[in-house]
């Protein structure tokens, strides 16, 4: 028979290791990523860094080994996520994306639910100035040699489009409608790093030249050039979309019609990936940032604040000011992992 002493030891030792399991069960909960690795990826453009930061914080205080980022052009990064050479991608847009994420392998392959940032616009624009003097208000008008000639950086005689960075979903947009609205004689698109060729489009605003460019918001750009006051966008003479939007009318609520459809932005992730991680899965469901404060952040790079710092000084500022609501997305998310 156990005397006393051994009674009392068991006991103690019992009750103490309860209390370690009930420990890590709770730590388990707090932290349902720990041990877990995620890669995540993002397109060439800086201005993405910020919204890909806060996902990547958010996983960290769930215990995921969040890695640094790794650049791939929209196609190929959707295909990495297919593939599950990358984690997950904060700057999903839909529909202008649908053909990279369908051609990846679609749902099958990749998760996407809920909606990281909805209202997004894209569409071609020209300065005001000359937008009134000559009332241009359709891209089709660029047609006509005299307009176009207008628009002429280089003296061939066609309009010089800013355009799109080769690898991007509105390089095929552009591309199509050129052809779609008959105007590839007189439109020339010019490519490039898309950080680059618009500071030089700003340039060239500011000393009095007229300027013909594509741009999508939320983005800084609008709030260096705002439309209305210094430039305007441009309708398209009808609807024109490549791949399986073919048949897509793209005129929006207001009765404007840009050429493209009104976009969401979406977290995407390996679909394996997601479903053995529970937690991780719900953050990408139902985190929800405004376009306004994507904007708001990026003209603070676009005024100088554009380091790796600086964008992680504004992610963990934005953090602050809304604890509340990230901590709403924690608590689901380690939730969702029970």
């Amino acid at each position: 028979m156990l005397d006393r002493f051994t009674r009392s030891s068991i006991a103690a030792l019992t009750a103490a290791g309860i209390g370690l399991i009930a420990g890590g069960a709770a730590l388990a909960q707090d932290m349902p990523g720990e041990g877990v690795t995620v890669t995540p990826l993002k397109s060439s453009i800086a201005e993405e860094t910020f919204q890909t930061m806060l996902v990547m914080k958010a996983l960290e205080e769930l215990g995921y080994d969040v890695e640094d980022i790794r650049e791939l052009e929209y196609a190929a990064a959707h295909v990495a996520i297919a593939n599950g050479d990358g984690t997950f991608l904060a700057d999903h847009w839909d529909p202008l994306h649908i053909d990279f994420f369908n051609q990846a392998g679609g749902d099958e392959k990749i998760y996407r639910e809920g909606t990281y940032s909805p209202g997004a616009l894209q569409g071609y624009l020209i300065d005001k100035a000359t937008a009134d003097e000559y009332g241009i208000t359709n891209i089709e008008q660029m047609q006509d040699p005299e307009i176009a000639a207008l628009f002429d950086n280089n003296d061939d005689g066609k309009a010089d489009l800013t355009g799109c960075t080769p690898g991007w979903g509105c390089e095929q947009v552009i591309e199509h409608q050129l052809d779609a609205f008959e105007l590839r004689d007189t439109v020339t698109h010019n490519q490039g790093s898309y950080s680059a060729i618009i500071a030089d489009t700003i340039t060239r605003y500011e000393n009095g030249e007229p300027i013909f460019y594509y741009t999508w918001t939320p983005y800084w750009i609008s709030g260096v050039l705002v439309p209305g006051e210094d430039v305007v966008w441009l309708e398209v003479p009808f609807s024109s979309l490549p791949g399986e939007r073919a048949d897509v009318d793209t005129t929006l609520p207001n009765g404007k019609n840009y050429g493209f459809q009104a976009n969401t932005q979406h977290i995407i992730a390996n679909r394996e990936w997601a479903e053995a991680n529970p937690a991780a899965a719900k953050l990408f469901a139902i985190m929800e940032l405004p376009s306004n404060d994507i904007s708001a952040q990026n003209l603070l790079m676009q005024e100088g604040q554009d380091s790796e710092a600086d964008i992680e000084r504004h992610t963990d500022g934005w953090i602050e000011a809304n604890r509340e609501t990230f901590d709403g997305w924690l608590e689901e998310a380690r939730a969702a992992a029970q």
